[in-house]
């Protein structure tokens, strides 16, 4: 049974019992918590804490699911991956135990003609919790498993928790049983790799508080209503259903595998190393290709970092296989070709996830032959040391120089026989990884912890926000933190977080930033806000300080927005859309949206291209934009199915979460977009965009800056202003500057070019009179001098060499010379071999004559340079070169 065929059973058997089907929720993950979705239930795990409430009692969900802990792993167990599938069924306080049981049961042993996956009874083992006597009892006797096909296990395989307080409970396991070729008799207890897990019912009847690890926390009671959620892996499944002996080898991995083959000439199962780098490719890839469609792009921070991590050991090992050339698209179409029945956007977006993949292998490519260079290089001083540990500053200079993966420096210093210190390359990461978390939580949750928000929404509900028709109005305060910690009174002075039950402030949120604002009480207190954010789903928390009097929980208050913040925002968020369409109008839709920010008179935008967007297609783009704001297009908003919003052509945003409920932004008959912001009611009132420019950003992503209205506005009234200056100079008209300016830059690159040739032929004037001066030192030509002021280090080291080459007869000579340049004291000394010979080098030299000076230097033995901070000590540099040339020689 192919994969297509098995999610397609999973879905059809469940959406007949009622439960309503969710499609997969993106990868990147709607948690702070989380860079990547790593489980099925986490896009339900508001539903679960009890932040929101469950669209339906009964859900079905495949989803998508990316994990890396164990990424050295894979390709040498049959189970590792770091993509996969999770089929989970869910019950919000509707069916528990035999419910869940009775449903797995049927699924997994009815027959393919009945709709289910056909499996032997008598092959399939059960877990359950060490005392969960009731799910023990619903399978012995509801079910009919023997008792000896049933094992009980403790909490650490059998008891599931968020790990954090909150919902928890036992675990029963359903494993089958591959064959006495894959292991001794004993169950799953015994032997997990012959009776492997294929499905897990969670009964989550429990609440959890805190604690650490998998057992250590107390259970508190009971919960009031009982959820299920349970996960079946799809890649497991499949499988067992297609007689295969590992993951590597189902049918939507295999093909990449087999590609991988005819890349690299190399036979799957000719020998365990090539057998290992097969199934890294297969893997990785298909992870590589999912997280490139969710909108991910490589990167050396957080998800990108994922990413890039898992492509780059991908296409190494490809390269360890043989292969000499370029073999990403190949291996993402074979990817595209095999999970896209499945995931359909996956073949509308193939054009920019191939642009992304191939940029990325492009960039690696390079960087793994100059790295592998420097890394050969530190192995080698390594070994020649007598160290088998590769430090760890040679570790982050290559990941941060060359975008080497560690887990890449690992496994290339390990086929070399060395360790590598990667406490001394975590601390170098360290501080920089910890403070731009540390700044992103801040601003997500303020300072308190989630669990006060939680309470408040719980109490008094979800916050109103009536923003879109509204600038001002009444409201109450529902929610009150001082420094993070509920209080029921602030003051004067106090940083206060806010919540209102109704609000015109706007959250940050879908790249537009919050409102600022005040919030006066009837006492007559007034808030200043600041920022807004949405730390829980639904509640909107104003952040500021009390201005004036005191504010108390429960009171009465009226919000009111800054207007002329808000409709600059606006204007930039509007121009933002038209930006994104006039972009895939120009370049295709691989120039989809990769994350914005629309702030006061000003917007940035991101987007996907393989390369550079040239000046006259950026200038088209500007024009079309301003074309769009001259007919005067209404821009409306809409609230409709997500369905729908698909079917009229809107686009969504990669990373972001859409309810089945969305609102849908159009802008005439020119953008439509799904979208949450505030936007102008026509496209006059923009005024004006002005493009600044674009740049990179990111393997295969650019960003365009622009500004809107009075911002674009101003910014070309200053840019007339720098023209008709330069007008008055060059006594021309504004077309013809770029050619008197070119003109006018020739001339003095050529008036340069003269004056540095006279320097030049000046300083060397000198030469003869230096080299006849020369002084005798113990038989040793010596000349010590200053060059004049202004002289620069290449034109001192031409006289130096001058000066030394004109010292004939075979004796000995030393020449050094000081001069100053833009207030720096410079020093370069040359030797010749009969000097050397009698022990002076020029390096020795150089470093004592920049000690002296206040500096550093150095070179080789025949010619070395330096300099210093004190000019004033030039003379004093001079006498020590001298005394060290009469002491060697």
């Amino acid at each position: 049974m192919e994969s297509v065929e098995i999610r397609r059973r999973w879905l059809r058997f469940f959406e007949e019992r009622g439960h309503a089907v969710v499609p997969s929720a993106s990868l990147i993950a709607d948690d702070p918590t989380l860079l990547l979705v790593p489980a099925g239930m986490v896009p339900f795990k508001p539903y679960f804490l009890g932040e929101v409430k469950a669209p339906h009692p009964r859900l079905v969900s495949v989803q998508k699911c990316v994990r890396t802990p164990d990424i050295e792993e894979v390709g040498k167990t049959t189970r590792h991956g770091t993509f996969f599938q999770m089929c989970g069924n869910f019950s919000f306080g509707d069916y528990f135990k035999e419910g869940a049981i009775q449903y797995a049961w049927e699924l997994l042993t009815n027959s393919l003609a009945d709709g289910g996956y056909g499996l032997d009874p008598d092959r399939i083992w059960i877990t359950v919790y060490l005392d969960d006597d009731e799910a023990e009892r619903i399978w012995r006797e509801k079910i009919g498993i023997p008792a000896e096909r049933i094992q009980r296990l403790g909490m650490g395989p059998n008891f599931w928790s968020m790990g954090v307080p909150g919902p928890c409970g036992p675990c029963s396991e359903i494993n089958y049983d591959r064959g006495p070729e894959f292991g001794p008799e004993g169950g799953p207890a015994v032997n997990d790799e012959r009776y492997v897990e294929i499905w897990n019912l969670v009964f989550m009847q429990y609440e959890r508080g805190p604690g650490e690890g998998k057992e250590d926390y107390p259970i508190l009671g009971e919960l009031p209503s009982k959820n299920i959620d349970t996960g079946l892996g799809l890649e497991r499944l499949a499988m067992i259903l297609q007689g295969v002996h590992n993951m590597y080898e189902i049918d939507t991995s295999r093909v990449v595998i087999d590609r991988a083959t005819e890349l690299t000439g190399v036979r799957y199962g000719a020998a365990q190393a090539s057998d290992v780098s097969l199934r890294v490719v297969s893997d990785h890839m298909r992870t590589s290709v999912m997280l490139v469609g969710d909108g991910v792009v490589p990167g050396n921070e957080g998800r990108g970092y994922v990413l890039r991590r898992i492509m780059r050991r991908a296409i190494r090992n490809m390269r360890l296989l043989g292969a000499t050339g370029p073999v990403v698209l190949d291996l993402v179409d074979t990817v595209i070709r095999s999970m896209g029945e499945q995931y359909p956007e996956l073949v509308a977006d193939r054009k920019r996830i191939e642009a992304v993949a191939l940029a990325e292998e492009a960039a690696f490519l390079k960087t793994l032959k100059a790295g592998t260079a420097i890394l050969d290089t530190a192995v080698t001083e390594t070994k020649a040391s007598g160290g088998g540990v590769l430090a760890g500053d040679k570790a982050f200079q290559l990941h941060d120089t060359w975008g080497f993966p560690i887990d890449l420096t690992l496994e290339m210093a390990a086929e070399q026989g060395l360790s590598v210190d990667e406490d001394g390359f975590r601390r170098l990461m360290k501080e920089q990884r910890e403070r731009a978390k540390a700044d992103a939580r801040a601003k997500k949750t303020g300072h308190a912890d989630l669990s006060a928000y939680r309470e408040v929404a719980d109490a008094s509900g979800f916050t109103e926000f009536t923003g879109y028709t509204a600038t001002e109005g009444e409201s109450t305060i529902v929610g009150l933190l001082v420094d993070g910690v509920p209080s029921p009174a602030a003051v004067e002075g106090d940083t206060v977080e806010v919540v209102l039950d109704r609000t015109p402030f706007y959250a940050e949120g879908g790249g537009q930033l919050a409102d600022q604002g005040r919030i006066k009480l009837d006492s007559g207190a007034v808030i200043e806000v600041r920022d807004v954010q949405q730390p829980v789903p639904g509640v909107s928390v104003h952040k500021g300080v009390v201005q004036v009097g005191e504010v108390t929980l429960g009171a009465s208050a009226f919000a009111a927005i800054d207007v002329g913040r808000r409709r600059a925002i606006a204007r930039a968020h509007s121009a933002t859309h038209l930006t994104h369409q006039a972009l895939r109008d120009a370049l295709g839709p691989t120039a989809s949206q990769a994350g914005s920010e629309n702030s006061p008179g000003r917007f940035r935008f991101d987007f996907g291209s393989p390369s550079a967007v040239p000046g006259t297609v950026l200038a088209d783009v500007e024009q079309k934009i301003n074309e769009v704001l001259a007919r005067e297009l209404d821009v409306e908003a809409e609230v409709m199915s997500i369905d729908e919003a698909k079917r009229q052509g809107a686009i969504a945003e990669f990373g972001e979460k859409y309810g089945e409920r969305v609102r849908v932004v159009t802008i005439g008959d020119f953008s439509k977009e799904l979208c949450g912001g505030t936007h102008v009611r026509n496209t006059a009132q923009l005024g004006l965009v002005k493009l600044l420019g674009e740049s990179s950003i990111g393997s295969g992503v650019r960003r365009v800056e622009a500004l809107v209205g009075l911002d674009a506005y101003n910014f070309l009234a200053r840019e007339h202003t720098v023209v008709a200056q330069l007008q008055e100079l060059v006594k021309g008209r504004s077309e013809e500057l770029p050619e008197r300016v070119s003109t006018m830059l020739g001339r003095l690159r050529d008036a340069e070019k003269e004056i540095e040739k006279y320097r030049a032929e000046k300083v060397l004037q000198a030469a003869a009179g230096l080299a006849a001066g020369a002084a005798d030192v113990k038989g040793v030509a010596v000349v010590v001098g200053r060059a004049p002021d202004g002289t620069d280090a290449d034109d001192l080291r031409r006289l130096v060499l001058d000066v030394r080459d004109r010292i004939l007869g075979g004796r000995p000579a030393v020449v050094a010379l000081f001069s100053t340049a833009n207030g720096r004291p410079l020093t370069v000394v040359a030797t010749n071999e009969a000097a050397r010979e009698r022990g002076l080098k020029a390096g020795d030299l150089v470093r004592t004559a920049a000690k002296t000076l206040g500096g550093g230097g150095g070179g080789k033995p025949d010619i070395a340079q330096g300099g210093g901070q004190n000019p004033e000590a030039v003379g004093e540099a001079m006498a020590a070169v001298e005394r060290l040339i009469a002491e060697t020689a």
